[in-house]
């Protein structure tokens, strides 16, 4: 698998073993987000998510000239509240040294929310076992004529799978915060900008998506 590398895009996507459903309840949806603000925010930005019952695809950099933003010196203060914190990061450059500091490792972070949202899962539903196929799927994007091709794909993925006629009508993708005003920290500015502007990318979410040609060139 292609090692995550910092200042990289990437297509993210990962579905059940098994194709079994990742997201049984709604609120399964808001608690895999939960997480993933937690463990993937610190290390990535993101520009288009969608959640699918048995799958998600998430298009994100990952971030360049960070270190965490807490030592192991501060879990003495209050361990309960480290944990909570420890994966939160900085920039490198507001580091006091390159001996103090600790470079995070994006792979494991990613594997830290899906172990994570499993355990969760499995306590839930008195279940036990992986629950996600491994390793995770990553696709590295270097050619920005595809961001663009990959964001519609990700945002027409409920549309091609039968779950609505218009990305609109479906609430776990982040269509919706890219049309939006409200407070987010999805890349939302840099997504519509692929498509020039506001307008294009409500008129180009309206036409038909190559799926079997994106699917081909992302191999899924």
């Amino acid at each position: 698998m292609e090692v995550l590398e910092t200042g990289k895009y990437y297509h993210i996507y990962n579905r059940g073993i098994n194709s079994c459903d990742l997201f049984i309840e709604e609120d399964n949806f808001s608690h895999f987000l939960n997480l993933y603000e937690k463990y993937i925010h610190p290390i990535a930005d993101t520009f288009a998510w969608v959640l699918m019952p048995n799958h998600f695809h998430f298009l994100v950099r990952i971030k360049d000239n960070i270190c965490y933003k807490y030592s192991n010196a501060d879990r003495s203060d209050d361990a309960v509240r480290f944990d909570q914190i420890k994966w939160e990061t900085k920039n490198l450059s507001a580091s006091k040294g390159s001996d103090s500091v600790k470079i995070p490792k994006p792979h494991l972070h990613f594997s830290h929310l899906f172990n994570s949202y499993t355990r969760y899962i499995n306590k839930r539903n008195k279940r036990h076992g992986s629950l996600f196929e491994r390793p995770f799927k990553r696709k590295l994007i270097d050619n920005e004529k595809y961001f663009q091709q990959l964001v519609l794909y990700i945002h027409n993925n409920p549309i091609h799978h039968g779950f609505c006629e218009h990305p609109i009508e479906y609430g776990w993708s982040s269509y919706i915060t890219c049309i939006s005003n409200k407070l987010t920290k999805l890349k939302r500015n840099r997504t519509v900008e692929w498509f020039e502007d506001l307008e294009n990318f409500k008129q180009m979410h309206k036409k038909a998506v190559e799926v079997m040609q994106i699917e081909e060139w992302l191999g899924i």
